[in-house]
């Protein structure tokens, strides 16, 4: 039998050290688990030694914040380290050593320290705020409590892959738009700027009284070639105003008000956001983080002010020792389904079930509403920009006409 070291968090997260017997690695790592611990660091050697060794090979904490895909596959891959049955000082250590970007490694390497001089993983994780949100940092103290790491970290993977299917998803339906805009607006610059002035001279040139729509478009294709520094400044100025303003609270508050209200972008927003509030709770509650704590964390993550408003209502009802359903009953910013759905969960007491089931839910039907939104916009542009090449054209065919006395 071999004596073995231990570093691990008891279910309170409090440290505890001591050592134990067993024939090997794999064997004292089950012991310290049936102890109700959850190792962090398991070694033959002395603690002390150890501990000094890897504070001397541990670098210091630098590197700019991990994108996302790469954050979300770092998480996956720790999560199968430490379900493996890896402590988590090795499972840093291999992903140390697995790290493709000087960023990252310095990053875990940082973590890695902290662990060692005694710090929980999620206080070591919130030494990175701008890396690890509140939500991971809340998450990983949860499950180091429950002594569920491992589990709450494949959860955070997966939160995290659904968040970023969702956003793909998002800019992917608005590639398409994008382009018809740039190619319309490119194609209506030139026009303006360059085929109408031709024509403005010939005009000139006849010296026949011009109908309106032509007087019209003459007259912006003029302003914007003489006036173009003034025009770019003004829009520069409004939409600096227009930040400036949305960056206030009543503006932000007025703005998000404002989108919600839109016609075919307002359902939308309302559904990304039950989706987003759905899962965030339930990976939330089933991580054991608790429900007053959650609502914190939920409302911190929620995009649109409005929304985030209502939650903070929600967490002053539950403080008041109300359910979760009747204040978003009451609040009117929910759809009824997903209102109904959170009711049976409380009621049936898998209140952490629903949620993810109404996440589910709404995740199909903002795919749907994406794809019906993008099949509206598309058609609408294109009819957009004809109008607007079409006037263009009539306008100088009619002055052509009205040149040679032709009439329609």
């Amino acid at each position: 039998m071999t004596v073995y070291y231990y570093k691990a968090t008891d279910q309170n997260g409090k440290y505890v050290e001591g050592d134990i017997s067993a024939p090997d690695y794999r064997g004292a790592v089950q012991k310290i688990r049936k102890l109700n611990y959850f190792p962090v660091k398991v070694s033959e050697e002395k603690k002390s030694s150890k501990l000094s060794a890897g504070m001397r090979l541990s670098l210091p904490i630098w590197g700019s914040p991990i994108p996302i895909k790469e954050l979300m596959t770092l998480t996956q891959q720790l999560a199968t380290l430490v379900n493996a049955g890896l402590t988590l000082d090795d499972s840093l250590s291999t992903l140390i050593k697995l790290a493709e970007t000087g960023n990252i490694k310095s990053i875990l390497s940082g973590i890695r320290k902290k662990v060692h001089g005694g710090s929980s993983f999620a206080d070591a994780l919130a030494e990175h705020p701008k890396v690890f949100s509140k939500l991971y940092v809340n998450m990983i103290r949860a499950g180091e409590a429950g002594g569920i790491l491992g589990e709450t970290l494949s959860r955070l993977a997966m939160f995290m892959e659904k968040s970023v299917e969702l956003k793909n998803s998002i800019r992917s339906a608005m590639v398409y738009p994008a382009i018809l805009t740039f190619v319309g607006g490119t194609a209506v610059i030139i026009l303006i700027t360059f085929v109408i002035p031709q024509f403005s001279k010939l005009f000139e040139e006849m010296g026949a009284a011009l109908p309106l729509p032509t007087q019209i478009m003459l007259g912006i294709s003029s302003a914007i070639i003489n006036y173009w520094p003034a025009l770019i400044l003004g829009i520069l100025g409004f939409i600096s105003a227009l930040t400036f303003y949305i960056g206030t609270n009543k503006g932000r508050l007025r703005w998000d008000e404002i989108l919600l209200k839109l016609p075919l972008f307002g359902p939308l927003i309302r559904k990304i956001e039950v989706s987003r509030f759905s899962l965030t709770m339930a990976t939330l509650l089933k991580s054991g983080v608790p429900i007053l704590q959650a609502m914190g964390i939920v409302q911190s993550i929620m995009i649109n002010r409005v929304i985030a408003d209502s939650v903070t209502n929600l967490k002053q009802a539950l403080k008041r020792g109300k359910g979760l359903s009747g204040p978003l009953e009451e609040a009117g910013i929910f759809p009824p389904m997903a209102v109904h759905m959170i009711t049976v969960g409380e009621t049936s007491g898998s209140l952490d079930e629903m949620l993810t089931k109404v996440s589910k839910t709404y995740d199909k039907e903002v795919e749907q509403s994406i794809k019906q939104v993008i099949s509206l916009i598309e058609p609408m542009m294109i009819l957009l920009m004809a109008l607007i090449i079409g006037f263009i054209v009539i306008s100088m065919l009619l002055a052509i006409f009205s040149a040679n006395d032709i009439s329609f």
